[in-house]
């Protein structure tokens, strides 16, 4: 009797020893990079852990943490005391963080240090660029960008990634930086997942919503559409997010493009996850490895997740 290929794999999956051997995906820490929210006031978030505010001591203990356990990177989010109309809190000396860089680099200088170039959360509106009545001023939206990724690099960001999706923003940033590595969101989807995110980082909008310029959902072409534009205007990596309703986006991303692509595991998706496991639904670090390690096959090099903590004793 004639053995088919497929009668030789399954025996090879006997074992977990077997499995190992021959799985073709695999999820390390080496590829994971934790989200961090720096504010002058903690707020701790006992259902959803990775959504907690810190101050800047308290993200020192967090990168302390992370440090020893192998984490290899984190990114950060500001939460300002003040907001204004133009989001000056984004760039000034003195930002939070500006100051959470100055201090993490001290402590931990080869932990590698990311910033979130946006202007969410520093205004009053909650939008993510300059508003002319009630609608985004792309190009001035522009001057205030690049000032603050030019700040961040100041204090001691080692990758500034920019996630605010105004036109032209990578070529900006890369004409202040030319030697700085630029992470673009490039493919940033108006999407339902940041529900928790947007408690987390106090930055819901106060009127509207970011549909004019974060991208629909039902489109893939005009993601690819995005990535060239960012590649063409220097960027060194790619993102998309969310992750989980995107894997199609990430797997063509990947087809096309020769860049190092991050997939952000969003928070709608850590609290879907949370949730369930907490009802007993399902088991959290089955679905956590699943989802991951998914993410990883579609084409990710790099994931952005909440759970950095936990896969680091998971793995």
């Amino acid at each position: 009797m004639t053995e088919f290929p497929a009668i030789r794999l399954r025996r090879l999956r006997r074992t977990p020893a077997l499995r190992s051997l021959v799985r073709e995906t695999t999820l390390s820490l080496d590829n994971i990079v934790m989200p961090l929210f720096v504010a002058p006031e903690p707020l701790h978030n006992a259902r959803l852990p990775g959504m907690s505010r810190h101050t800047i001591d308290g993200l020192l203990r967090e990168c302390e943490e992370l440090a020893r356990l192998g984490v290899p990177g984190v990114i950060l989010f500001g939460i300002p005391e003040d907001k204004d109309d133009e989001g000056t809190g984004a760039w000034i000396a003195d930002g939070i963080v500006q100051q959470a860089l100055r201090a993490v680099k001290a402590r931990f200088p080869d932990l590698l240090l990311m910033t979130d170039v946006c202007l969410c959360e520093y205004t009053t509106h909650g939008h993510c660029g300059v508003l002319h009545g009630n609608e985004i001023d792309n190009d001035a939206s522009l001057e205030h960008i690049v000032r603050t990724a030019v700040s961040h690099v100041e204090a001691g960001a080692d990758v500034v990634c920019p996630s605010d999706m105004m036109d032209g923003r990578v070529g900006a940033i890369r004409a202040a930086l030319p030697d700085t590595p630029i992470i673009s969101y490039a493919a940033k989807y108006a999407s339902a997942f940041y529900g928790p995110f947007r408690e987390a980082a106090g930055s819901t909008p106060s009127f509207g919503d970011r549909r004019t310029y974060q991208m629909d959902f039902g489109n893939l072409r005009e993601a690819l559409r995005e990535c060239e534009l960012d590649i063409a205007e220097g960027a060194d990596m790619l993102m998309v997010k969310p992750a989980l309703a995107y894997l199609d986006v990430l797997r063509s991303m990947r087809d096309r493009f020769d860049l190092p692509l991050a997939a952000y595991n969003v928070s709608g998706e850590y609290a879907m996850i949370r949730a369930a496991a907490a009802a007993g639904d399902l088991d959290e670090r089955s679905a956590v490895l699943e989802s991951l390690t998914a993410m990883r096959r579609a084409g990710a090099d790099v994931i952005f997740t909440y759970w950095a903590k936990e896969l680091a004793a998971w793995l």
